[in-house]
């Protein structure tokens, strides 16, 4: 009998014909935990589970699935429910309060507090109160999502005040308000970095440090481009890697797939952001193990408990370029394809958005239009593929 894994992703995830093909790969056989069964592509079983609630299946529902051995949260609108799900089949992960406090940016923000770690300054901003202050420049997001969305730079007093009210409007535009409260925290200068890496029981394995070339100063801070390796020096790197496994000890995560981002400008690595989850979108493909392994593959051998094979970076440069909308509105086109295709260096390319759909533009947007691949001798050469690609690639949106 295969192995069963309990796959946890909404619908609208782009992770799951990645952990799919993982699951094929290794020989599992893959249950999905979803809102939609009918939406997903296929799988070994369904199983109905609200995700937009996160919370656990009837137990009665998981008996009849029995035996799992691993479950995995694909990407983050599933990481409290997957932790709930673990608890629940007593399958090794994060306690479902870890997973929280990578979910609630201000639980984050005090347990690091806590731990005496580098992060910005930070302050709660309840509807009704003052606008905090933390220092200018400073930042005002949501206390929860990702992919940037509501977040909002501000240098004055009065930016701050309006990018509260914009971030607040945006929320209750999507039903996601809550009680209103938000974030706001010093602004950090300096380029930016993403570290991925998986922890086993407590200790940290770090997989790859990525470089984001394309400087993210605000006011808003969609993502861009990913390279590796990281231009970072190796004893910097290991400084990161150093505050990345205090900080997962801090929280208490012991178990799973770890994305983090760090900002560089303060003389030490100030952690900006930390989620239970590998690194989203079609972003994996970026990454070549020696071993031949894929992300996926590592976070599902590592949630089995089994042994990882090699899981250094080929050395080749890579990277990816995130495909944003310039405006909001309707998706009629985007040209250029094989142009972009064929700009030296270019090994793939990702449309995922489709003709019709409507897309926001930051700092109201989570979703991506499409991926572009590079890989090449050098760093810099990646760089110039992509950003040469994206030239090529005209985007047309009614607005």
């Amino acid at each position: 009998m295969r192995r069963r894994v309990l796959l946890v992703m909404p619908t609208a995830t782009y992770r799951a014909a990645a952990f799919l093909r993982a699951c094929d790969r290794l020989d599992l056989e893959p249950i999905l935990a979803t809102e939609e069964p009918a939406a997903v592509p296929r799988a070994g079983a369904q199983l109905l589970i609200n995700l937009s609630g996160g919370r656990p299946a009837p137990p009665l529902a998981l008996a009849a699935l029995l035996p799992i051995h691993a479950v995995v949260g694909v990407d983050e609108a599933s990481v409290l429910a997957a932790a709930a799900l673990a608890a629940q089949l007593g399958v090794p992960a994060n306690s479902p309060e870890a997973a929280l406090a990578t979910r609630d940016k201000t639980l984050l923000r005090r347990l690091l507090s806590q731990s005496g770690l580098p992060q910005p300054r930070w302050a709660t901003w309840r509807p009704g109160k003052p606008a905090p202050d933390v220092g200018l420049p400073c930042v005002v997001k949501p206390k929860a999502l990702s992919a940037s969305f509501g977040v909002i730079r501000a240098d004055t007093r009065e930016q701050e005040i309006s990018a509260g009210e914009r971030v607040r409007r945006l929320l209750a535009e999507r039903g996601l308000e809550g009680d209103g409260e938000l974030l706001v925290e010093s602004f950090v200068p300096g380029p930016e970095i993403a570290v991925e890496g998986l922890l086993r029981d407590g200790e940290l394995v770090p997989l790859a440090v990525y470089d984001k070339p394309v400087p993210l100063n605000g006011p808003y801070f969609e993502e861009s481009v990913y390279q590796l390796p990281s231009r970072l020096a190796a004893a910097d790197q290991g400084a990161v890697v150093e505050v990345l496994a205090a900080a997962a000890t801090g929280l208490e995560l012991r178990h799973g797939a770890i994305h983090a981002e760090f900002r560089l400008g303060t003389g030490s690595p100030t952690l900006i952001d930390l989620a239970s989850r590998s690194i989203g979108g079609r972003c994996s493909s970026v990454l070549h193990f020696a071993s031949g392994a894929t992300l996926e593959e590592l976070v599902l051998l590592n949630a089995l408990g089994d042994p990882l094979p090699d899981t250094r970076l080929d050395p080749e440069p890579s990277g990816v370029l995130m495909l944003s909308a310039p405006i909001a509105g309707r998706l009629t086109n985007i040209e250029g394809r094989e142009r972009a295709l064929a700009v030296p260096g270019i090994v793939g390319l990702e449309i995922t958005a489709v003709p019709g759909a409507v897309v926001g533009a930051a700092p109201a947007s989570d979703r991506y239009l499409g991926f572009v691949f590079a890989s090449a001798s050098t760093i810099g050469a990646v760089h110039q593929a992509l950003l040469g690609a994206r030239e090529e690639l005209k985007i047309s949106i009614a607005p």
